[in-house]
């Protein structure tokens, strides 16, 4: 319990007669200690000293104001929101909210004053509203406050420390951290080797109440804090006596430790006084102050007016707004960083909300969260669980169950002594998911109001709670959804963060993880520099970040989201600085980052109604540049840059043969002119007709598209239709050229061997050549990488041809011992992407020697569990089952039965006359024509699956 070499013996005794005062005069008519029946009201303003975010504090508060029935209240914060009080008594506002004073020339530079439910200070406002008492707010005002951080920010560039750096107070009872911005807790208690070392005055970050807990016996502040205040009930006549016991404490703790290290303070307490003053010049000493209680005995303090003024006398300004805005009570943990927050908000909520049983609601709470998380819980685990925290409290010797034995209780009982569901328990309802409302009329920048409008009529609720939002981009409520998220990312308000579809891969799905932060209000303040609509201000963005640009990837990844968020009057700014960029650039590697950005827009065309004809004449234009530059900058490159260009190869491999579609089947094509597809009639080519579409993109002569095109005086689509062929030569090149890294060259003949543009003979023979004895190892190592290296499908490649597996086996078996050791990372790194089924099939498939593995195609064996060829039988037992899977019966049901009133014939012939319908072929047209249509062949025609089936 010592204090410190610094502390003297009467010190120490005084703090600890405080903190038992503390606790007797909070005790009330649950404690045991003997207390007067009657406290009266002390003499002068009534000071009620707090902690902010504290439940017994806010009862208190309400008990006190209810017996003194003052003219007015003082309330700690910005004097700026004065006007905002009467605010809190509107039927939409609902905390927890937050006051945030924001700089009207810097919006990002702003602070955040918190209230609870629970809150005191919010106890004290909504009391004032409700009993029509004049309330203001006493604190130094926001406009000094905010410049105070934009000083230490500067002070912090230039390396120079300071008390006021931003962040830095974390005195549960102060509030705020010396500015009402919250930061990180730094507070440390008084028994340190620092203190010792500076005496009791020496410049620390002091936390009142760990030092009044440490003088009373207690290990952690929280439960002391719970013992005498939280579990204690005011009782009859003694609504006073618990601010004198915390005031007298305060006071003991100032005498020892002055400010505490919070030399600002000494600015705010002053300021504090002097409004003081003037609410007593006005209403005498009918005047109520509600604060921390750590400012109490500084407002107790006797001094001029003069000195006061002094204090605040050439202190910094910045012009300042303020408004509500909504706050949840994960933003009040202490864990986010919030100086003066709360371990266990949801908890103090409740609290502060259970007229009785507190902890008998607590477990019924638990146990239906429990239960709708599908874990078996009844009531008598409730029951049990009870029982469990009273005795653990008892054998404590606590007054009632804290947070500590109820969550004991639940992990023996209902979590059957598991962490995992309890920490379910801990970020629902002991932290807690709840979100505020801030009514409509409160002070908004216009942006806000925007954006409010929009979250109606799109039904899309802003929630604390994270979710996933499924859209689907044909709906027109579910596009402009996705528009919506997709602006406010532009702005920088991350609200929503796109991820991975599960349920499909098609462009016309997204799916949103949303979770709303209070600090995107501040966000949406700071965009609102931008415009004054989500969609001007989103369209001004875009247009600034194009022009600031640093690089052609930031352009191209601009102009994609410019297409997500449908941006029409941003584009055509972002299309000409992409272009410019894209002629200038000449670094290979910069174009291939850029390429995969643009073309992926340019599938955005068919689901957004996007016309995307510049973007495709870019990125053709592009994808040239990289075709003709490649070659030359995959010579002399080292390990890593090799490496770093075999992922270039990929994803410009990947973007042509998605530009490929787009040019010959995009709107650029339909624009473009390229002809009418044989077969139909002048019909534009669609997305489905993917076949079509790249004939016509890649400049194939079919049946009367060349003298349609040549009559009409239009060229193929963009004169860029045979990337995908001028793209296979670039591979060849690569792949033939030994200044080129190994792993360049094998991923070109993959690529090639994929495409079906290098037989497999071929692609052997230059496995053989690069896998030759003259080759170092090292660089056939590297081969081997990008031929069957990653999660490209090597390893099922392997497989299937023996013949590279034997070549690789031989290479591998002829290395030298020496060589092995440096080729072992490269090859272990490109053998472990394979999955498990795949290494155990390579492994027997090496054990059994390469005299007896044979392809299947010679007759041989074989891979093991594969035929020689198809069991027709075999597959025929399974044919049943795939029908019944596929709903194939129920279908070959109907078939049957339409085809017999249709006189034998296909379902398609309504007449039963035997003949198809006008959108069906005949029995002479074609076999791509037929394969689309109900053949007239008595449901047995080769395309007829139930037929077939049947």
């Amino acid at each position: 319990m010592g204090m410190g070499t610094g502390t003297d013996r009467t010190g120490s005794e005084g703090l600890e007669a405080d903190a038992a005062r503390v606790g007797e005069v909070s005790a009330g008519s649950e404690g045991t200690a003997a207390v007067p029946a009657q406290v009266g009201r002390p003499s002068g303003p009534l000071l009620l000293g707090v902690r902010h975010h504290g439940p017994g504090s806010a009862r208190a508060v309400r008990a006190a104001l209810d017996a003194a029935r003052p003219r007015t209240v003082l309330i700690e914060g910005p004097p700026e929101a004065d006007g905002l009080i009467p605010l809190a008594g509107d039927e939409d506002m609902r905390p927890p909210v937050a006051l945030l004073a924001h700089a009207v020339d810097e919006p990002g530079r702003s602070a955040f004053w918190p209230l609870a439910e629970f809150s005191p200070e919010w106890v004290a406002i909504r009391w004032a509203v409700e009993h029509q008492v004049p309330a203001r707010f006493f604190d130094l005002p926001a406009t000094h406050t905010l410049a105070w951080g934009k000083q230490d920010e500067a002070a912090f560039d230039a390396g120079e420390g300071g008390p006021g750096e931003p962040g830095a107070d974390a005195r549960p009872d102060s509030g705020d951290d010396g500015g009402g911005q919250p930061g990180p807790a730094s507070g440390r208690t008084p028994d340190s080797d620092e203190d010792r070392a500076g005496g009791p005055r020496a410049d620390v970050r002091l936390d009142p109440l760990a030092v009044l807990a440490e003088v009373a016996g207690y290990d952690d502040p929280e439960r002391w804090w719970e013992d005498v205040v939280e579990h204690r009930g005011v009782g009859e006549g003694d609504a006073f006596a618990p601010f004198l016991g915390l005031e007298e404490a305060m006071g003991a703790l100032r005498e020892v430790y002055g400010t505490g290290g919070h030399e600002r303070d000494l600015v705010r307490e002053a300021h504090m006084r002097l409004q003081l003053r003037t609410a007593q010049r006005e209403f005498g000493d009918d005047v109520a102050v509600v604060c921390g209680a750590w400012h109490v005995p500084a407002l107790r303090q006797k001094t001029t007016v003069a000195a006061d003024r002094a204090l605040l006398k050439g202190l910094p300004k910045v012009k300042t707004d303020m408004t509500w805005v909504p706050w949840t009570h994960r933003r009040l943990a202490r864990a986010s960083g919030y100086g003066a927050g709360i371990d266990s908000p949801g908890w103090y909520g409740h609290l502060f909300s259970a007229p009785d049983r507190p902890v008998e609601r607590w477990m019924t709470k638990v146990a239906g969260l429990l239960r709708d998380e599908d874990r078996i819980v009844s009531s008598a685990h409730v029951i049990e669980a009870v029982r469990l925290a009273e005795t653990l409290a008892a054998m404590r010797g606590r007054p009632l169950p804290g947070l500590s034995e109820t969550t004991d209780a639940v992990r023996a009982v209902m979590c059957d002594g598991s962490d995992v569901p309890l920490a379910l328990v801990r970020d629902r309802l002991v932290v807690g998911d709840v979100l505020g409302e801030v009514p409509s009329s409160a002070p908004a920048v216009p942006l806000q109001r925007d954006l409010d409008r929009l979250q109606r009529r799109l039904r899309l609720k802003p929630e604390a709670l994270e979710r996933e939002l499924e859209l689907d981009l044909r709906k027109e409520n579910d596009a402009e959804r996705s528009r919506l998220l997709h602006r406010l990312r532009l702005l920088r308000v991350e609200w929503g963060e796109p991820v991975a579809s599960r349920g499909s891969t098609g462009t016309f799905r997204e799916t949103w993880r949303l979770r709303w932060e209070p600090e995107l209000s501040v966000r949406i303040a700071e965009a609102g520099v931008w415009g004054t609509t989500v969609y001007a201000a989103a369209t001004a963005k875009a247009e600034a970040d194009a022009v600031a640009a640093q690089g052609l990837a930031d352009v191209t990844a601009l102009a994609e989201r410019c297409l997500l968020a449908e941006l029409p009057d941003a584009l055509p700014t972002v299309m000409r600085i992409l272009a410019d960029r894209a002629a200038l650039d000449a670094d290979v590697g910069h174009l291939a980052q850029a390429l995969p950005a643009l073309v992926r827009s340019l599938r955005y065309g068919d689901v957004r109604g996007t016309d995307t004809k510049a973007l495709a004449e870019v990125a053709a234009g592009l994808a040239e540049r990289i075709f003709v530059g490649l070659p030359p900058a995959c010579a002399a490159l080292d390990a890593d840059a090799a490496e770093e260009m075999r992922r270039h190869v990929d994803a410009v491999h990947g973007a042509v043969g998605l530009l490929g579609d787009a040019v010959g089947s995009g709107p650029g094509a339909r624009d473009g002119g390229s002809g009418p597809v044989p077969g139909s009639e002048g019909e534009p080519v669609g997305v489905g007709d993917r076949g079509a579409a790249d004939d016509v993109g890649g400049g194939a002569q079919g049946a009367g598209t060349s003298a349609d095109a040549d009559a009409s005086g239009d060229a193929p689509a963009l004169g860029h239709g045979d990337l995908r062929k001028r793209w296979h030569g670039v591979l060849r090149v690569l792949s033939g050229r030994d200044t080129v890294p190994g792993v360049v060259r094998g991923r070109a003949v993959r690529l090639l061997l994929d495409d079906g543009e290098l037989a497999q003979d071929a692609a052997a023979r230059l496995m053989g050549l690069a896998l030759s004895p003259g080759t170092p190892p090292a660089d056939a190592a590297a081969w081997i990488e990008g031929f069957v290296g990653g999660g490209s499908g090597g390893g099922m490649l392997l497989v299937h041809d023996e013949r590279l597996l034997g070549l690789v086996d031989a290479w591998l078996t002829g290395v030298s011992a020496e060589a092995f050791t440096d080729v072992l990372p490269l090859l272990r790194r490109t053998f472990s992407a394979y999955e498990t089924g795949v290494r155990r099939t390579l492994g027997e498939l090496v054990r059994r020697g390469p005299g007896e593995r044979v392809s299947a195609r010679d007759g041989g064996a074989g891979i093991p569990g594969y035929a020689a060829e198809l069991d027709v039988e075999r597959a025929d037992a399974v044919l049943p089952v795939v029908r019944l899977l596929l709903g194939l019966d129920d279908a070959l049901g109907r078939a049957g039965a339409e085809g017999a009133a249709g006189d034998g014939y296909a379902d398609n012939d309504p007449s039963g006359d035997g003949s198809s319908d006008d959108n069906a072929s005949d029995d002479n047209a074609s076999d791509d024509d037929s394969a689309n249509n109900d053949s007239a062949d008595n449901g047995m025609g080769d395309n007829d699956l139930v037929g077939a089936t049947g």
